[in-house]
């Protein structure tokens, strides 16, 4: 029986990587940065194909175009003849009468160089992004490597990566080979190569079990400032809290972190932040942040990643089930999608004792401050639906606020509607046993399943006015049901740029403070000509970017009345951008700010609410 087992076996192993599409990364002879790829191909169906690369993929929602950073392609038939190709734009390659096509190589170079030139391009988001830097680290996110054929998605794939004997890759992937120099990794089909990043670096990196999941976090950092050990005992109280708020509703066995943070010396990215993936995140953030800051956003970032193997990840509609990475159609619910995740992603920590019950009502209160940024009455399925176009994709950020008090203000009216016994996260258990990872519902019919689920027409009249609809969403009303009440308070006279300051955006392409257009300006902003289109990228010789912006703001708070103030700007003018200078005097301003609080004496019933709100219990 054994000898008969093996036999079957090796024959097993033969007939599949007879027919799967055998994917070589070699990161041994990398040279100016390029890395060499070779893809070879079971023998074609069809004579006529089309190659691609995506132009986007799950979780980015931007239109990134991958094949733009590929160069150097031949396709050969198997006498080692190139065939002739058409190039149809940065990501398609048409082939005609392509029978007996072989292989493919080319060189890939990655996006982190690419960051700080947009004159052509928006940079990809760094946690979706690639990064090749010889004898250092090989951030592979595989969709920025490898390609596909049309009609061949589903054609399991053999993916061998030549390494460095002395690095050590961090993946999900399990290593078929025992070889130092190469790893070897069998998956399914395109949809789980594109769902399985890897980093290789010299080896920094740590193995536990939390709440009965095996991880691994792999960690780069460029000056050895920190090592993976750091971050175990923070990442598994996390980890622990999460799987126990998240109950049945996660099934993870195994789950891999790579956590990459940048140094001064290195690419000089600034998309920080992370990837989801159904056994990975790829997590990007800067190496100069202290080892505190880090490990909150490992608590905020990595929770949200991982809150996505629930969703959309495992429930899903059929827009990210049968994903097109050539031409993507994308979904109404991201409100769902990225809006319901980072609402998980702060109500565990509440729920699991992270965080108290004051600092979560002060994440809610910057949430809502943050989404008077944005369009308030665009409706969240629209703007969904069309993320990928030019007059939506400005809105993106907005699911990460809006999108959370959506999903806040639906849990408290199903907390209501159901007498405490029944809030968003049953909701979400709900639809995931109806649905799940390999049965997808349609997009136009969500809302119909989830009042199906829940037993509650009334969500339907929710949905329709502040999700399908343009009605701006009550906070208040709704934060009234669970004794907690909205209010405004004057601040000391202090200098800023606008007279809500919690109405300040960041805008990363440029390093720059940005105002919704609806703000007031403030007294100073006036004196000095200021327009509240201006994107402000230094005050007094001190520019702003991503990791300063506190110290920023401190600054700020040191002016006094009177003292000589240059502000430094970016003004559009017709096609042209221009950058000058603003001076005058400061002028300080008492400023109305809106913050949250819980009622001094909310009634029996607010308080029951605010309690099976908070904790979770029934």
């Amino acid at each position: 029986m054994k000898k008969t087992a093996l036999s079957l076996g090796l024959l097993t192993a033969f007939l599949v990587n007879a027919q799967s599409i055998k994917t070589t990364i070699d990161l041994v002879n990398v040279k100016d940065d390029q890395v060499p790829v070779t893809m070879e191909f079971p023998k074609m169906k069809s004579g006529d194909i089309k190659f691609h690369f995506p132009k986007t993929v799950p979780g980015t929602y931007s239109v990134d175009d991958y094949g733009r950073f590929v160069e150097g392609v031949k396709f050969m038939d198997n006498k080692g003849k190139e065939i002739p190709f058409t190039k149809v734009n940065d990501n398609t390659y048409a082939l005609k009468n392509a029978q007996n096509l072989s292989k493919v190589t080319y060189l890939v170079n990655d996006s982190f160089d690419d960051e700080m030139d947009e004159s052509k391009h928006k940079a990809v988001f760094s946690p979706s992004g690639t990064d090749i830097e010889a004898g250092k680290v090989y951030l592979i996110n595989t969709h920025g490597f490898i390609g596909y054929i049309d009609n061949m998605q589903d054609v399991p794939y053999q993916l061998i990566v030549k390494k460095p004997t002395d690095f050590y890759g961090t993946t999900a992937l399990v290593d078929q080979d025992k070889s130092e120099s190469t790893d070897t990794f069998t998956l399914a089909n395109y949809a789980k190569v594109t769902d399985s990043p890897l980093m290789y670096t010299k080896p920094d990196y740590i193995t536990f079990n939390a709440g009965g999941m095996n991880l691994v976090l792999g960690v780069y950092s460029p000056t050895g400032k920190y090592k993976a050990a750091d971050f175990k005992d923070n990442l598994e109280k996390m980890v622990v809290a999460q799987k126990k708020f998240l109950g049945d509703m996660n099934t993870n066995k195994k789950y891999a972190i790579m956590l990459y943070l940048a140094g001064a010396q290195g690419p000089q990215i600034k998309g920080f932040g992370a990837l989801e993936h159904h056994e990975s995140t790829s997590v990007v953030l800067p190496e100069m942040m202290p080892k505190e800051a880090i490990d909150k956003a490992i608590t905020d970032v990595v929770s949200h990643e991982f809150f996505h193997t629930v969703n959309p990840l495992k429930t899903h509609s059929e827009e990210i089930h049968y994903f097109d990475y050539a031409d993507p159609k994308m979904s109404q619910h991201l409100w769902m999608y990225e809006g319901g995740t980072e609402y998980f992603a702060n109500l565990f920590q509440i729920q699991e004792g992270l965080i108290t019950k004051d600092e979560f009502l002060q994440r809610m209160s910057e949430k809502i401050a943050n989404s008077k940024n944005y369009n308030d009455t665009m409706p969240f399925t629209v703007m969904s639906k069309n993320i990928l176009k030019d007059e939506y994709k400005d809105q993106y950020r907005n699911v990460y606020e809006k999108g959370t008090l959506l999903t806040m203000c639906l849990d408290i009216e199903l907390r209501k509607l159901s007498n405490g016994e029944m809030g968003y996260r049953d909701m979400i258990r709900k639809l995931s046993q109806r649905f799940g990872e390999n049965k997808p519902f349609k997009d136009d019919q969500l809302i119909d399943e989830l009042v199906a689920v829940t037993g509650y027409p009334q969500i339907k009249d929710f949905y329709n006015k502040y999700i399908a609809g343009g009605q701006p969403t009550p906070y208040a009303q709704y934060l009234d049901m669970v004794g907690v009440e909205i209010k405004k308070q004057e601040t000391p006279p202090m200098f800023w740029f606008i007279k809500d300051p919690q109405q300040t955006g960041y805008d990363e392409k440029d390093n720059a403070f940005v105002f919704d257009e609806s703000s007031a300006q403030s007294p100073f902003a006036k004196s000095i000509g200021l327009k509240i289109t201006d994107k402000i990228v230094a005050l007094d010789g001190k520019t702003i970017n991503i990791q300063n912006i506190q110290s920023f703001i401190e600054y700020s708070r040191t002016i006094k009345e009177g003292q000589n103030v240059t502000v430094t700007i970016l003004r559009k003018n017709g096609d042209k951008t221009e950058k000058m200078d603003l001076k005058g005097k400061a002028v300080l301003d008492k400023m109305t700010v809106e913050t949250l609080a819980f009622k001094a004496n909310p009634t029996p019933a607010e308080k029951k609410l605010q309690d099976q709100w908070l904790t979770g219990k029934k």
